[in-house]
């Protein structure tokens, strides 16, 4: 699978976030429709099909991350004795 650089994902986590603080806002059919195209092209640039998911990706392939940690994705699988 192609992956895409880390500058491009951190870019697209930014905007999603902003986007996602503006529609709580003000909910704009233009921040709407921008932030629906910024989710489908983490989810494409990821190989996810919903945008928490890509969001949980690009996080995990952004420079800094902790490749070992991967307690978001695994906490419902831990069972305690």
């Amino acid at each position: 699978m192609l992956m895409a650089h880390p500058a491009v994902l951190k870019d697209l986590v930014a905007q999603y976030e902003t986007l996602r603080a503006l529609h709580a806002e003000n909910g704009s059919p233009a921040t709407r429709r921008r932030m629906n195209d910024i989710a489908y092209t983490l989810c494409v640039s990821t190989g996810t099909s919903d945008v928490d998911s890509a969001l949980v990706a690009a996080r995990h392939q952004l420079p800094g991350a902790r490749p070992q940690d991967d307690s978001v994705l695994s906490a419902g699988l831990i069972s305690t004795p």
